[in-house]
């Protein structure tokens, strides 16, 4: 039986809803013409204006769709905020939290990522927590004691399985460099130890992406490692043919 990888592609503040609707498009038809095989699941994170029309585009396709943030509220007086409830009546079945981009930019901390989390699987979203160090605390030797810092505060309590963890070192994330297989691994592996250990059996089937700067040339290298089972993927997403060349990267008998 093939091991099963997820990918997701985060555009991030890219794409109108037209630019988007082409992507969407382009997309769909090179999976076709690739005959990408089941054992890797596709999703797409677009920015909130152009969800509505991409999950049209979308409906009845094995292509997934996610949003790319939350406010913990079910609503009220939050101007600008979306609420899970409104992201789950679009059919969505994903959501980033906790991205180093939220987290250096706009503040957030694990206790706000932490609630996040509860609300979106409150209203059967599947939150993909991403985690992840700076450089300064990689060359601290901190990196392990960040990503559990981040995880045990994110995941306080929960126990429901229905998650993905994003692993992006900060340090890798737009800026070309990228950890090698084995320094990925490494934290993949601790990862996974703390989800085992939190989750029991389920631990061990909750995905694991690694989001930094996954390319199609490095794509494959890091697929193959036993505990990264898939890429949380950024500029690259934003082309299609990079795009799926990276789902064509992942490795199946």
């Amino acid at each position: 039986m093939d091991r099963q990888y997820l990918i997701v592609g985060n555009w991030k503040m890219n794409k109108t809803p037209s630019q988007s609707a082409n992507l969407v498009r382009e997309i769909v038809d090179l999976r076709t013409k690739r005959g990408i095989a089941s054992h890797v699941t596709i999703a797409i994170c677009p920015p909130f204006t152009s969800l509505d029309r991409c999950a049209a585009l979308l409906s009845g396709m094995d292509i997934a769709i996610g949003a790319q943030n939350l406010y913990f509220e079910e609503e009220g007086a939050f101007t600008g905020e979306i609420s899970a409830s409104m992201l789950k009546d679009l059919d969505l079945e994903y959501v980033i939290l906790g991205h180093s981009e939220r987290r250096t930019i706009f503040h957030e901390n694990n206790e706000l990522i932490h609630q996040k989390i509860k609300a979106a699987q409150a209203c059967q979203l599947t939150p993909i927590l991403c985690v992840g160090e700076t450089l300064n605390e990689r060359e601290a030797n901190r990196t392990l004691a960040t990503i559990e810092e981040q995880i045990s505060s994110a995941l306080n309590g929960v126990v429901d399985s229905n998650l993905v963890i994003a692993y992006e070192p900060i340090w890798a994330i737009g800026t070309g460099q990228t950890a090698t297989p084995e320094m990925a691994q490494e934290v993949h592996q601790f990862i996974r130890k703390l989800l085992q250990k939190q989750f029991g059996e389920k631990g061990q089937r909750i995905h694991i992406l690694y989001g930094g700067s996954m390319k199609p040339d490095n794509a494959a290298s890091l697929l193959k490692q036993p505990d990264i089972t898939g890429g949380l993927i950024g500029g690259a997403s934003l082309v299609a043919e990079s795009f799926i060349n990276i789902v064509a990267a992942t490795p199946h008998d």
